[in-house]
């Protein structure tokens, strides 16, 4: 890692700094591991012990933050989790990737059109009639399928399978073991059993995306799965066929939308969530971890619970259901000494 000074940190993330600035760092660290080398943040008031103790060389604060000690040497801002991200990033080597050109053990059709500066690692396969943009990189083992369209700058990491005319926009990060465009999960009944329903459509990845490791994206039935501009998702995230995510969602891991799904922009959808079918989130709304979405929600408004519904009312279901033992236990104490009276008023 580089060595930069204190100062050139502050400058670097618009803090303004308090303490030494010729004090060397030279990476980042949390604020219970980190040594007189290392710069740390202060992630949320809670933890402001951790700051009293630690023994990192700077630490990143908000500008309200209270210094405890005379050698701490604070860099103070409006968001220091944003400012981390761009002293981490400042520290942080690019990782190895191949060089511009293909790789003689790489199979590209004779008929790609490859864009000046992108790159084809080692035995990745590139299709007929397929676009790869400028300065975009296929990592090793990559499958790339007739037709597709790869933007500007993106990055398809090691083996990845992007089925035939599938589009991913620039600038996109895909990560590895993702499968975009396999079939929808498509069948009717038939007299011999399931029959197959054709899958004709595709899906369009629009600029500015991430997605992790191990996500499948069903093409659509007809016409597009759609993943909005700057989306982001987490692993394992499964999106079926004609799904519409719409712009800036952010959806965390194992999250499963089901067929013509579709999202406003802005939807935060916690982990472990199922949405079914042919519903519609609303823009700016949140789903907390673990819901079941069954119907259409509002957007701008926090939801939770299976069936989803706005998150208040399902803490204050909740906390009912938590004083249902000590209500059943008096229901029983009050049927017996209404028993006792009866059986006294009987005699």
């Amino acid at each position: 890692m580089p060595e930069l000074t204190v100062g050139e940190l502050a400058a670097l993330c618009g803090a303004e700094l308090e303490g030494d600035a010729d004090r060397v760092v030279t990476g980042p660290a949390t604020l219970s591991a980190a040594g007189p080398r290392d710069i740390s943040f202060l992630s949320h008031p809670r933890y402001v012990r951790q700051l009293e103790r630690t023994a990192a060389g700077a630490v990143l604060v908000a500008r309200e933050v209270a210094r405890p000690r005379e050698d701490l040497v604070l860099l103070r801002c409006e968001d220091p989790g944003s400012a981390f991200s761009s002293i981490v990033s400042a520290f942080a080597a690019p990782l190895p990737g191949p060089e511009p050109g293909v790789h003689p053990s790489a199979v590209v059709d004779s008929t790609v059109e490859l864009g000046e500066g992108a790159a084809v690692g080692a035995l990745a396969v590139v299709g007929p009639g397929s676009r790869i943009g400028a300065r975009a990189v296929i990592h090793a083992g990559a499958l790339v399928g007739a037709g597709v369209v790869i933007g500007e700058e993106t990055e398809i990491h090691a083996g990845v399978v992007l089925y035939a005319k599938v589009s991913v926009g620039s600038r996109c990060i895909v990560h590895s073991g993702t499968v975009i465009g396999g079939d929808g999960y498509g069948f009717e009944p038939g007299t011999a059993g399931w029959v197959k329903v054709p899958q004709c459509g595709t899906v369009v990845v629009e600029d500015d995306v991430e997605i992790g490791s191990g996500c499948t994206i069903d093409r659509g039935r007809f016409g597009p799965t759609r993943l909005g501009r700057g989306t982001k998702l987490d692993n394992q995230v499964h999106l079926g066929h004609n799904v519409e995510i719409g712009e800036r969602n952010l959806i965390v891991a194992q999250v499963a939308v089901a067929g013509s799904a579709r999202t406003g922009e802005g939807v935060v959808i916690g982990g472990q969530t199922g949405v079914a079918g042919h519903v519609e989130i609303g823009s700016g709304a949140r789903v907390a971890g673990q819901s079941g979405v069954y119907g259409d929600l509002e957007g701008g408004r926090d939801y939770q619970g299976s069936p989803a519904q706005p998150q208040k009312d399902e803490l204050r279901r909740k906390a009912g259901s938590r004083k249902v033992p000590a209500l059943l236990a008096r229901v029983r104490e009050l049927e017996k000494r209404l028993s006792d009276l009866e059986e006294r008023l009987s005699r």
